[in-house]
């Protein structure tokens, strides 16, 4: 999805009503997808429900909610996130049918904390996905849930014992990088695999090989083995 598509991405879709509770009733979506045949699925569950104001191309800027539906993230998905990410009228949920490896973290990083897999995303489903986000609220399935209370613990872990070698040395990104490597996989293999462009995928490596101050990828997976950080 090249820039010419982020902007061609088709746009439908303010809290205008609160319970006594302050919990938003009624939200103002704006609907992003690359494919029409997402898009027309969402919208229609969408615009049958009293809950949901489906804002057109005009005032998409303003919508409370951009709701992005996707097949998978990569770099233009991920640009398309951080430019959301700093409107400040609107707050991000995200309808994606894969994560792949790494995908966790880089949603994390493109500040989206509402997230549905496609396959769940009923009628229901989706209507609160899009209070949620509009409440301010954070939403993962079970399992992403505990992926992320796992990578958060590792991180404290490490802060508390700086010199303690440990999976959270690496990302999640990272790590999940070098144990493609370690299977064989070239740069393009480990692209398709996590959804990168071969660039990040270069860059990352890199990164590692040179904050660890290693020679070379054969080096970093070496290293990554004996230390237990993949």
């Amino acid at each position: 999805m090249s820039d010419t598509t982020t902007r061609d991405l088709v746009q439908t879709g303010s809290i205008h009503r609160t319970s006594r509770s302050g919990v938003p009733t009624r939200a103002s979506v704006a609907v992003y997808a690359a494919d029409p045949v997402l898009r027309v699925g969402v919208v229609q569950q969408l615009r049958q429900r009293p809950e949901i104001e489906l804002l057109d191309d005009a005032d998409a800027e303003r919508a409370q909610v951009s709701l992005v539906v996707v097949d998978g993230i990569d770099d233009d998905v991920a640009a398309l996130l951080n430019r959301l990410r700093y409107n400040s009228a609107t707050r991000t949920g995200l309808v994606i049918g894969t994560l792949g490896a790494g995908g966790l973290q880089r949603v994390i990083e493109c500040g989206v904390p509402v997230v549905l897999r496609r396959a769940e995303a009923d009628q229901d489903q989706l209507v609160r996905l899009v209070l949620a986000a509009a409440n301010g609220e954070g939403v993962l399935p079970g399992d992403l849930l505990g992926e992320l209370l796992s990578h958060v613990g590792n991180l404290q872990r490490s802060a508390l014992d700086p010199g303690a070698l440990s999976l959270s040395a690496l990302t999640t990104r990272e790590a999940d990088m070098l144990r493609l490597v370690s299977e064989g996989l070239d740069t393009a293999e480990i692209a398709r695999k996590t959804s990168y462009s071969e660039r990040t995928v270069k860059n990352v490596l890199h990164e590692i090989i040179t904050r660890l101050q290693l020679r070379n990828r054969a080096h970093a997976v070496g290293y990554a083995l004996r230390n237990g950080l993949i």
